[in-house]
């Protein structure tokens, strides 16, 4: 049995229960506020980027980013878990640095400036909420999020032209090669006994091409492959939806010059473009085991991954 001084003195040292307030409880009452405040500051941006994406079949794809942002950070959850949590207050600069670039946008009519600002400010208000190693360690989600937004104007003539000459001339090539009597007058092919087949700015690829990056973009994000791989898979899906393209058009071509009726020719032409994503992910996936068979697998690989 202890003497009472001891218990006293026991009693004196030890500390009383305090009850520590939760940490995260600020962060979640202020996240809801925050995205609220966000959605009604850039509401008119919002909607003219949703606008874009039901309109124009090149950007089309743009609509599943914010959800496929949303299911990598699911992925990458338990790496998140001991990530410390401290509000970064560089972030209300980067958060006054979008509000100016959106000014720059509004003032100057050029709506892809505000469509940045709204991807900045989304960057901001994490950096401001939860510091700097949380947005670091989400670089490539927010990377990848910023494909949502459509190329701005300048941009997207500048690739959709060369586009739709590549597309026209690798048609040519293939359908020579086939033994098809084919003539080009600009973009558009003559076949046999005079089939007209216009290779439209529709047909250059760049619907195509905006979605095969996503997907690779995807799988080069969940693959536990070196950072060279995945670099090596995400350029490639430029090539890759360049010849998968040229396959659509040799097919749909060939389907023009044995058919008359335009519902089936309209149909087959649809259908001959959805065709070719399983074919792209086929071989951006047999890109990957031919990169496994050539290179040893790297030990730091899955360490890699989880930074």
């Amino acid at each position: 049995m202890k003497p009472a001084k001891d218990v006293v003195s026991a009693a004196a040292s030890r500390k009383p229960d305090v009850v520590r307030p939760n940490a995260a409880s600020p962060a979640r009452v202020a996240i809801p506020i925050l995205l609220i405040a966000l959605g009604w500051a850039y509401w008119s941006v919002l909607v003219g980027l949703w606008g874009d994406w039901q309109d124009d079949p090149n950007y089309s794809v743009g609509q599943l980013v914010p959800l496929l942002a949303l299911y990598l950070l699911w992925h990458k959850r338990a790496s998140l878990r001991g990530c410390p949590i401290s509000p970064g207050w560089w972030g209300l600069a980067l958060l006054a640095l979008a509000q100016l670039i959106r000014l720059a946008g509004y003032v100057f009519l050029y709506g892809s400036l505000e469509r940045f600002a709204l991807w900045l400010s989304i960057v901001a208000l994490t950096y401001l909420i939860a510091g700097r190693k949380l947005v670091w360690r989400l670089r490539w989600i927010f990377l990848f999020l910023a494909l949502a937004l459509p190329l701005p104007g300048r941009v997207h003539n500048a690739i959709s032209g060369p586009l739709q000459e590549s597309a026209t001339r690798g048609t040519v090539f293939v359908l020579e090669l086939a033994g098809t009597d084919v003539t080009r007058h600009g973009n558009v092919l003559s076949l046999g006994a005079g089939t007209p087949v216009g290779v439209a700015e529709a047909c250059s690829g760049l619907r195509m091409l905006t979605a095969f990056v996503i997907v690779a973009a995807v799988l080069a994000f969940l693959l536990q492959r070196p950072v060279w791989q995945r670099v090596v898979l995400l350029v490639s899906s430029v090539p890759v939806a360049i010849v998968c393209n040229v396959v659509r058009l040799v097919a749909t071509a060939w389907f023009f010059s044995v058919s008359d009726h335009g519902l089936a020719v309209q149909t087959f032409h649809d259908f001959a473009g959805i065709a070719m994503m399983p074919l792209a992910i086929a071989i951006l996936l047999g890109e990957v085991w031919l990169m496994g068979c050539l290179v040893e697998p790297d030990p730091d690989a899955r360490n890699a991954h989880k930074r």
